[in-house]
């Protein structure tokens, strides 16, 4: 029993030392398991830091582990947090990118444990980043791009909406917020735009054709203003170029249909009213003409046109531009005959100031105190220096027409007649005026010394008493007696002031006012006339 006992005892001592050693195996597993773990989140997180076993039993280096690894585990499930939120925005980024975000599982992001340090949370940051700034971009292109859509839509007066919806489905859903920024997106918002600015440049090419045309036809019917305006939205298109046009509806196919009914209801009543058209022409053409005394047989035209749209064999249209390219030739040629017209008027009035003052010369009484007497030698002043001025004038003027018949190969016509011959008869006739002057000058001359050898010989015969208002004025201080002498030829045709006064011989005490006298050949002045 004694044996027995002691081997239940020892059997019992056995177990608990085996216990003991199973224990303290435990803890040092523990212990190691813990020191592992510690390492591998050191190591994952990139710590540089580095842990060391403190003394003491078992329990005590356990007790001592456990917080340090609670504070890295709660580290670790930081850092892995940080790496998920990561990681999933750079996920949805790339779908939002490849157009796939909506199939997109916020789970399925795998994140290596193993490598958790800053460096690799650095490294995933700045791609998103990259990522996010791709993202801005992109959505600011697609922002530009539907305002350009919508731009273009209003220009044009199409459904926004419905355009929207064939870049993406999603443009045409109010519900969704996001708008999709995949590269398909972008190619097909950039083909709606290029599609929709040649639709547009289209249109306004269309509209400013017509309305150009418009325009012509309105020259042409002296279209009145108030139905011009109607239309005013259409001629403002003409001059202006795509980028320019912004107007809200201004290119809608309504107004694209109403410019083009118009034009057709023109071309028909253009039809009805040609004849009137052409011969309007015509006359515009003969009042050109006529303008710079062009000879023109305006009857004679105006059959032939008549007889040519009666007949149907020509087209108006082409009729009525070469009439309009008949009065541009017509303008510039009546352009390049200003000049020389100026100068044919300057001579012809300068001709007819002569032959004024030829008339005005030969009067006797031209110097009496008669109503606008004054008005008269004033009139005669300016048309002797005029009248000195002719030869030069018609020498200028001779030069530029012979000029302007080198220059264009034909004689300058004057109502039928060439001018240059006009003008050598004026110059052969004036000159036949002057020498017939220049004779009876001299007879005269000759004449009054006759008459002064006479009156030498036989002494001057008795004065004949003259009207009071051909009498002349006395040159000395008023009611101071002349003495009787000869007048010379120059005191005969002398003036005297218009202003002045002259008493009469016979009556000292009376003032009768003179303006011009003339004097004769035989008056002369006496103490007793």
């Amino acid at each position: 029993m004694l044996l027995q006992l002691e081997q239940e005892c020892l059997d019992i001592y056995r177990k608990k030392v085996e216990k003991s050693r199973k224990y303290k195996a435990d803890l040092h597993q523990a212990l190691a398991e813990a020191e592992a773990e510690v390492a591998n989140i050191v190591a994952a997180l990139g710590e540089g830091a580095s842990f060391s076993r403190e003394k003491g039993t078992l329990k005590e280096q356990i007790a001592g582990v456990k917080p340090i690894l609670g504070d890295l585990r709660l580290k670790k499930q930081e850092r892995l947090k940080e790496f998920s939120e990561t990681q999933s925005q750079i996920i949805g980024i790339c779908a939002e990118i490849a157009g796939n975000s909506q199939f997109v599982n916020s789970t399925d992001t795998r994140i290596n444990e193993q490598d958790l340090s800053m460096k690799k949370l650095g490294e995933l940051k700045s791609h998103l980043q990259e990522l996010q700034n791709e993202k801005a971009l992109r959505l600011q292109k697609v922002n530009s791009h539907v305002n350009t859509i919508h731009e273009l839509s209003d220009v044009m007066s199409l459904d926004f909406n419905n355009t929207m919806v064939e870049v993406h489905p999603s443009f045409g859903d109010a519900t969704v917020q996001s708008k999709n920024i995949s590269n398909d997106t972008l190619a097909r918002s950039i083909g709606v735009i290029n599609s929709l600015k040649q639709e547009k440049q289209q249109r306004l090419q269309k509209l400013q054709d017509l309305g150009r045309t418009l325009i012509e036809l309105w020259n042409l019917m002296d279209t009145p203003v108030v139905e011009q305006k109607k239309f005013d939205n259409v001629t403002c298109l003409i001059s202006s170029s795509v980028d320019e046009v912004s107007t809200r509806g201004c290119l809608a196919l309504d107004v694209v249909e109403q410019t083009e009914v118009e034009v057709e209801r023109l071309n028909s009543l253009k039809a009805s009213k040609m004849k009137d058209l052409v011969l309007k022409r015509q006359n515009e053409l003969e009042e050109i003409y006529r303008s710079v005394h062009v000879d023109v047989d305006s009857e004679t035209a105006q059959q032939i046109l008549i007889s040519l749209i009666e007949s149907g064999n020509v087209d108006l249209s082409d009729l009525l531009s070469g009439m309009d390219d008949q009065i541009t030739k017509a303008k510039e040629q009546a352009s390049s005959r200003k000049d020389i017209l100026e100068k044919v008027d300057k001579w012809k009035y300068a001709s007819e100031e002569e032959n004024w003052l030829d008339e005005y010369e030969r009067d006797d009484n031209r110097y009496s105190a008669g109503r606008g007497a004054h008005k008269n030698l004033k009139r005669a002043e300016k048309a002797r220096i005029l009248v000195g001025k002719i030869p030069s004038l018609v020498e200028n003027l001779s030069a530029k027409v012979k000029a302007w018949e080198i220059e264009k190969g034909i004689p300058f016509l004057y109502d039928k007649v060439p001018l240059l011959q006009t003008l050598e008869v004026y110059t052969a006739q004036r000159h036949e005026r002057e020498e017939e002057k220049r004779r009876s000058r001299e007879q005269k001359r000759l004449q009054e010394q006759l008459t002064t050898e006479q009156e030498a010989l036989f002494g001057s015969r008795p004065t004949i008493k003259k009207p009071l208002g051909q009498s002349i004025a006395a040159n000395t201080t008023i009611g101071t007696p002349v003495g009787r002498r000869a007048l010379t030829p120059s005191a005969r045709h002398g003036i005297s002031g218009g202003g002045k006064e002259r008493r009469d011989s016979g009556k000292l005490g009376t003032v009768i006012p003179v303006n011009y006298v003339a004097l004769t050949k035989d008056d002369s002045l006496s103490q007793g006339n």
